[in-house]
């Protein structure tokens, strides 16, 4: 079964833009919805991104995601080792703070990418980041993607491909 593995930007701003947490009702009842059933699932280093700003998202995520929602990327270190061996070998591209800020241990981004290049052919990234490749100053989601293979796409779409509506 596919599964989505969604980044800290899909909660986040979707709390901050697009449906807020007082108004928008639906979505929020969605995301339960897909994370009860386990067709969305995050990673450890999501949850601390998440939970460190004691607001009512963070409120909101205690309260209904599952206690197995957050999975751990200690199993995945191999796959982070391939992540970080590409993002050193791009040094040419990126600024070192953007490589510092990518590799650093508390950043879920590249353990995202490692977590879904473990199970490749079932765990797609959900994220707003968009492909910038000509910038150096921060290695975005997409990029890293890439010489992995590994899919990635924002909510709407991830919507749209599972057939859901809210």
């Amino acid at each position: 079964m596919k599964v989505y593995v969604v980044d800290s930007n899909f909660f986040i701003q979707a709390h901050r833009v697009n449906y807020p947490l007082d108004v928008a009702f639906s979505f929020w009842n969605k995301v339960k919805e897909l994370a009860d059933s386990g067709r969305i699932i995050s990673i450890d280093k999501v949850k601390d991104e998440l939970y460190d700003k004691n607001d009512a998202l963070e409120d909101w995520c205690k309260a209904n995601l599952p206690e197995d929602f957050f999975k751990s990327t200690d199993e995945v270190m191999a796959e982070y080792g391939s992540v970080t061996a590409w993002a050193i070998s791009m040094n040419h591209h990126y600024l070192p703070n953007a490589l510092n800020e990518f590799l650093a241990a508390d950043e879920a981004d590249a353990f995202l990418v490692a977590y879904s290049l473990a199970d490749n052919e079932n765990r797609i990234i959900v994220t707003h980041e968009v492909s910038q490749p000509a910038r150096k100053n921060r290695v975005k989601i997409p990029e890293a993607c890439a010489p992995f293979n590994v899919r990635y796409l924002n909510t709407i779409e991830m919507l749209r491909e599972i057939g859901e509506t809210f």
